[in-house]
């Protein structure tokens, strides 16, 4: 089985790479939705992490409260260590969970979709990584409309993250997604002759 993690930076559009291959029947697995699962009200996980960054980071209907948990990571880098530790293994349990599930029901494919993928060092988990990029303009625009964030927030966001440049340099495959979306429809749908439908019978 082939597992391709599929990644990028903030508002680069992953996910909207992604459901072009699950429209065609490719399993998604997404690192993010796993994180929220990880947590989820009575997981053993969301009990750790409350005693870890108190009580305060549980809503009233005891879900995590992200924005506050991101607020305290933010700005503590030991924490942030901390929470990864927790947070980590549950998602790779749950990611591995899913990668044998989709290989026992005869899947030959899956993308495992991660932002962190290179930065979390779990590239050990994918056969090869492909990256989703935009022109810096042009992630610098949709994170200020996606987000209704300013210029200068929306530049600090970005400059925490691993740059584009350096992120394309791991790809195996590289979709530049600066264009329409009619035009990485058609980029899109030339990777999946080239790169999935001959395997994919």
């Amino acid at each position: 089985m082939r597992v391709i993690g599929l990644t990028g930076g903030v508002a680069t559009g992953k996910s909207s790479v992604a459901r072009f291959f699950e429209e065609r029947g490719v399993p998604v697995v997404d690192a993010d939705q796993l994180a929220r699962e990880a947590v989820k009200p009575g997981s053993p996980c969301l009990a750790r992490l409350a005693a870890l960054l108190g009580a305060g980071v549980l809503r009233g209907d005891g879900t995590l409260d992200r924005k506050r948990v991101a607020g305290i990571v933010f700005a503590d880098a030991d924490k942030r260590r901390q929470l990864e530790a927790v947070l980590h293994p549950e998602i790779r349990r749950l990611a591995e969970e899913r990668i044998t599930r989709a290989a026992a029901a005869g899947q030959r494919i899956v993308i495992y979709m991660a932002p962190l993928l290179i930065e979390a060092g779990v590239t050990d988990r994918v056969d090869e990584i492909w990256v989703v990029t935009v022109r810096p303009e042009v992630q610098l625009e949709r994170l200020m409309a996606r987000d209704g964030i300013g210029r200068e927030e929306a530049e600090r966001i970005i400059g925490s993250q691993m740059p584009l440049a350096e992120k394309e340099r791991h790809g195996r495959v590289v979709i530049d997604n600066s264009g329409t979306l009619e035009e990485t429809r058609l980029l899109l749908a030339e990777i999946w002759e080239q790169e999935i439908a001959v395997h994919h019978e």
